[in-house]
């Protein structure tokens, strides 16, 4: 089952060739752990990328049944939680990047609400919407439904970046140093578009904040990037070799890390100061050094 020991940087197992027969899958990893060493969810995300569950998503729908834990966690890749005990039913999760809806979105989600949830939508505390009560039954036709709104929610759950987040009043703030809008879209498009970027040891935050009047508490994060000016010509160091490096007037963000929402621990400036077309790429290293 398992004829390579180590792992690669996308998880798999490989390396040299291991000896001995019965005792492969016992020496075989998952980033360095024996898999005998590692928890369920992890077990689960080894034997089957939970993003290739569509087809446990048409068989539960299929048969109105709720899933046992392990399709719960699956599921959750997808953006549906089953939230039993507190209700025996489905809630979707969307991913909003910095919050934005318009006009058709907005109503389609209220149909989406109406037809198959409990007539009502929940915004949270990372601009998402959630609708409750969704039956089983209804579960593919909710999600078809989103992505035919232009909406997905994939990623929204477990061990996923979480929705991307960017200042209230982004683009119409008289304060604002930068509209973040369009990092927040961007990262958000990277994400969807890098599947090595699904299967985190844990659930991870981005936020831009683009210095307005309404904080988007970026250093609740794990990665916060902080937009400031520098006004006159100044010098920083390479980060590559230490070497100096001309900083021009202008706009940029410093970049804050580790804020770990719900538990107390905010996020610190690290020294970082990053071009905002270089944001994007410095969230996407970061966060594959994180995997690995």
């Amino acid at each position: 089952l398992f004829p390579y020991v180590g792992t690669t940087g996308d998880g798999l197992i490989t390396g040299e060739p291991a000896q001995g027969g019965a005792n492969e899958a016992a020496r075989a990893t998952i980033y360095g752990v024996p898999l005998d060493e590692v928890t369920k969810q992890e077990l689960w995300k080894h034997e089957e990328n939970p993003l290739d569950s569509w087809d446990r998503l048409l068989a539960h729908a299929a048969e109105n049944k709720t899933p046992n834990e392990e399709d719960n966690f699956r599921f959750r890749y997808f953006g549906m939680f089953y939230v039993a005990p507190a209700q025996d039913s489905f809630m979707l999760r969307c991913r909003i990047p910095a919050g934005e809806l318009n006009a058709a979105q907005f109503k389609g989600l209220a149909d989406i609400a109406d037809e198959f949830g409990n007539g009502r939508a929940a915004i949270t505390t990372r601009s998402n919407i959630q609708i409750r009560e969704i039956a089983p039954r209804n579960i593919v036709n909710v999600l078809t439904r989103l992505q035919g709104l232009g909406l997905t929610s994939k990623g929204s759950g477990v061990d996923n970046v979480r929705n991307i987040t960017a200042s209230p009043t982004a683009g119409f703030d008289r304060q604002e140093l930068i509209d973040t809008r369009p990092f927040a879209h961007a990262m958000h498009h990277y994400i969807l578009n890098h599947r090595d970027l699904y299967g985190l040891p844990r659930k991870f935050n981005i936020s831009f904040e683009g210095g307005g009047a309404v904080d988007t508490v970026a250093d609740t994060n794990d990665i916060g990037f902080m937009a400031v000016t520098v006004p006159d010509a100044a010098a920083g160091a390479s980060l590559k070799d230490g070497s100096p490096v001309a900083v021009e007037p202008g706009v940029y963000f410093r970049v804050e890390l580790c804020g770990i929402t719900g538990h107390k621990q905010m996020a610190r400036d690290c020294g970082l100061l990053v071009k905002p077309g270089e944001a994007v790429a410095v969230a996407a290293a970061m966060l594959r050094v994180f995997i690995e």
